[in-house]
């Protein structure tokens, strides 16, 4: 387990670690990997959360049909304050950390990047949503659309349906923010092996955030 103590022993915030991605990078994978090695707190965006279960079974099921590209960032922001204020804040107060499959850094991303919003608004709905919580450090896993589409397969949800121009803009959103933001971001290659891509996550925590991994 992680030591979270500060030097005089008294409980300091937990680091929120964030991965981050298009679809079938191994987000989910790799998080859960690493969540049990750091004995953190596992979760997700979208669904999270009981609330957020439903919130994420209305934004990705293919029956959901014209829901408005505003509709849409407003329901992500509704799961990531939910999110926030029941598993993420407490955790991080509680000097635990948390490992997240996405963070609001996605909504730039997909609603943003891909849907063609306003970067600004979405960044101001999602600041707030998440009371001001952003990841401290964010892994992004990087996929070529080739490897995406051949671990995706068939039974696409909606936003894995959206087509490869969308994908492709929300690919490019990514870098462009990591490139913005280099102390935050970190850029993996997600296209080896299971165990190639946590050792290459392990040791960027090892550097960023000085971790025993």
């Amino acid at each position: 387990m992680i030591n979270t103590q500060s030097g005089g022993g008294e409980l300091r915030r937990g680091w929120f670690i964030a991965f981050e991605g298009g679809e079938g990078c191994g987000k989910s994978t790799q998080s859960a990997l690493l969540a049990n090695r750091i004995d953190g707190v596992l979760t997700r965006e979208p669904g999270g959360t009981d609330i957020g279960i439903r919130l994420r079974t209305l934004l990705l099921d293919p029956a959901t049909e014209q829901l408005a590209p505003r509709a849409e960032a407003l329901l992500m922001a509704a799961d990531r304050a939910q999110h926030m204020a029941q598993v993420v804040a407490p955790a991080l107060a509680a000097g635990r950390m948390v490992v997240s499959d996405r963070s609001a850094f996605s909504s730039l991303a997909y609603q943003g990047f891909g849907r063609g919003m306003s970067l600004d608004e979405i960044r101001s709905i999602s600041d707030w949503a998440a009371d001001g919580i952003w990841p401290d450090v964010v892994l992004l896993l990087d996929v070529p659309a080739a490897k995406s589409a051949e671990r995706l397969g068939t039974g696409l949800d909606r936003m894995e349906r959206l087509g490869d121009e969308f994908h492709e803009r929300v690919r490019r959103g990514f870098h462009s923010m990591a490139d913005a933001d280099p102390d935050r971001w970190v850029v993996i290659d997600g296209s080896g092996s299971k165990s190639a891509v946590e050792s290459s996550v392990r040791a960027a925590l090892r550097e960023r955030l000085q971790l025993p991994l």
